[in-house]
């Protein structure tokens, strides 16, 4: 961990739902963690359980002709497996293999390409299509250099926001700086929707929402204007919206 990170920004960093991260870690409270702490972004492998081999009675053999024997005192020859298989980075292995191991909050993953398409690939359910998550001018466009990752949709105080695709809320709060009060949906094992400044949030964490469904209503906290500050995020990584939006 760096200093500022939080649980949150860093499931959110990696495509995480938090509370899943504080599971695998054994962390009981979220907003307690410390600098240099590492983290383990995979669910950890089940430990398979071996029955202990029992020791059977002693008894008196003559050595076959021809064995090699071994000097008394010398350990036995054993042959190990091993522990782990390095594969190149794929999407697919990312999402389908290499289910244990911890690494450090502060580590990158090599970054997917950016799909320019307006339907976003969802390995589960078919082609994701997106919805405008409320209606207004887009007064900041994606810049991957920006501190935050997306596009800026000037309205009203309480303008209506909603999912721009179906999935289920896996946080509704603060504690990401920045970002103020702050909803995030995950639609799949590839995708996050990301919709920030907001007045009022409307719905809970674990709750199941459809695409149009009010989610919250459109504010300025953490900004100094009203807007809504709204992300795409494919494995984590921030991409721009408008390639996936529907246009108009």
């Amino acid at each position: 961990m760096r200093k500022g990170d939080t649980l949150f920004s860093v499931a959110l960093d990696h495509g995480l739902d938090y509370k899943e991260v504080a599971e695998w870690n054994g962390i009981t409270d979220p907003s307690v963690i410390s600098v240099g702490q590492a983290l383990r972004l995979k669910p950890p492998k089940s430990a398979a359980t071996i029955a202990p081999l029992r020791t059977s009675p002693a008894v008196e053999g003559r050595p076959i002709a021809g064995a090699q024997q071994s000097e008394p005192g010398t350990p036995s020859p054993m042959k190990t497996e091993p522990h782990a298989l390095r594969v190149p980075y794929t999407e697919q292995a990312y999402a389908q293999i290499s289910r244990t191991g911890a690494v450090t909050a502060t580590s990158k993953r090599p970054a997917p390409a950016k799909t320019p398409q307006q339907q976003a690939p969802d390995a589960k359910t078919g082609p994701l299509l997106w919805a405008w998550p409320t209606s207004g001018k887009v007064v900041s466009s994606f810049n991957d250099g920006a501190k935050l990752k997306g596009i800026s949709i000037a309205g009203k105080l309480g303008q209506p926001v909603t999912a721009s695709a179906a999935g289920r809320v896996i946080f509704s709060g603060t504690g990401i700086r920045g970002f103020g009060k702050l909803i995030v949906i995950k639609h799949n094992d590839t995708f996050l929707s990301v919709y920030a400044h907001n007045d009022a949030l409307l719905v809970k964490e674990g709750e199941a929402v459809s695409q149009g469904q009010k989610i919250a209503e459109m504010g300025k906290t953490d900004t100094d204007r009203v807007q809504l500050h709204f992300e795409i995020r494919r494995f984590g990584k921030p991409v721009d919206p408008m390639k996936l939006l529907p246009q108009g």
